[in-house]
C-alpha cells in the first residue's frame, strides 16, 4: 500500500509539473517560437506539447528521487 501511494505521488507530481511546463511552453511558443514545428503543429501548441513532455518527465524523476531516497546515508556504527 505504501508503494502504491509513492507511485501515485510520483504520477501526480509529474502531472503538475507537466501542466506548468505546458503553460510556460505555450507562452514561449506564442511569443518567441512562432515558427517552431513539432508533431505536425506550429507555434504555441507545439512548444506547449514539448513543455508538457519535459515537465512530466522532469517532475516525475525529481519526485522519484525525493520520495524513494536512493541516496540514503549510512547509519553510524559504534
Amino acid at each position: 500500500m505504501k508503494l502504491l501511494f509513492r507511485l501515485l505521488a510520483v504520477f501526480v507530481a509529474g502531472m503538475v509539473c507537466g501542466i506548468v511546463g505546458w503553460i510556460i511552453g505555450a507562452y514561449i511558443g506564442g511569443n518567441y517560437a512562432v515558427d517552431f514545428t513539432f508533431n505536425g503543429i506550429r507555434g504555441y501548441e507545439a512548444v506547449g506539447q514539448l513543455g508538457f513532455i519535459f515537465g512530466f518527465i522532469g517532475g516525475g524523476v525529481l519526485c522519484w528521487l525525493i520520495v524513494f531516497k536512493p541516496f540514503r546515508s549510512r547509519s553510524r556504527r559504534s
